[in-house]
């Protein structure tokens, strides 16, 4: 299946996708090919993930040492190197922006799932990765990520990367919209009922003045009512 920015999936869904059983949150160059990166907004999630520029940046929070290795893994340094010496994948996304700071690489592009509720996940499209640091949280010290949104799309089996036409894919909507429109349109199609193959739509597009920020602009359509729409507006 071919998924885009805005598109309502499962967890299983999602797997198929990428062709592996995403269990972690970073996925360096999946079995050699695609970054993925699985983030989350929610309350009580377990990183401090955040977005900014109205949906244009995310800052993502690198991740702890395994349990197996700490009692509390919340409060030692999340790791750059496995005990064995070989990178982290925050050690991996590390080095990865900071060739692309030096100039030696282009940035890394990452394909980023967002959870929005248990067993709902939604694409957010693929972003650069620009920076990295390490900043100082309480007692220890956590990796950062930078990640700018861009207008491609990856298609792996080809591959390729693509740039897609529709600028609405240049804004991610923020989580608060997400959810608040899926309480509202209880999680249906606007217009014929379906839950299935579901996306998140400007009704009015960013190209033609729309907002991200604004519950009242995104609605929930079915693939085949969000392609008439398209239709319509081309």
């Amino acid at each position: 299946m071919a998924i885009y920015p805005g598109d309502i999936i499962s967890h299983a869904e999602m797997c198929m996708e990428e062709g592996v059983s995403l269990q972690k949150g970073m996925n360096f160059r999946l079995k050699g090919g695609v970054t993925v990166i699985l983030m989350s907004l929610r309350k009580g999630a377990p990183y401090a993930d955040m977005v900014e520029d109205n949906g244009e940046t995310l800052v993502y929070e690198g991740h702890d040492v395994p349990r197996n290795l700490a009692r509390d893994p919340k409060s030692v340094d999340q790791p750059y190197q496995t005990p064995k010496g070989a990178l982290t994948e925050n050690g991996k996304f590390f080095e990865a922006a900071e060739k692309f700071k030096k100039g030696l690489q282009g940035p890394e592009l990452i394909k980023v799932y967002e959870k929005i509720k248990d067993g709902i996940w939604v694409y957010n499209g693929v972003f650069e990765l620009v920076d990295a640091w390490i900043e100082k949280d309480i007692n220890r010290n956590v990796f950062k990520f930078k990640l700018h949104v861009t207008d491609k799309t990856i298609l792996e089996k080809e591959r390729r990367v693509e740039e897609l036409k529709d600028l609405d894919h240049n804004r991610m909507i923020p989580t608060s919209v997400k959810l608040e429109v899926w309480k509202r349109d209880k999680g249906r199609c606007v217009e014929c009922g379906s839950t299935d193959n579901l996306h998140f739509d400007h009704i009015l597009p960013f190209s033609k003045g729309g907002t991200s920020l604004k519950t009242e602009n995104i609605q929930l359509l079915c693939a085949r009512h969000n392609l008439s729409k398209s239709d319509r507006i081309i």
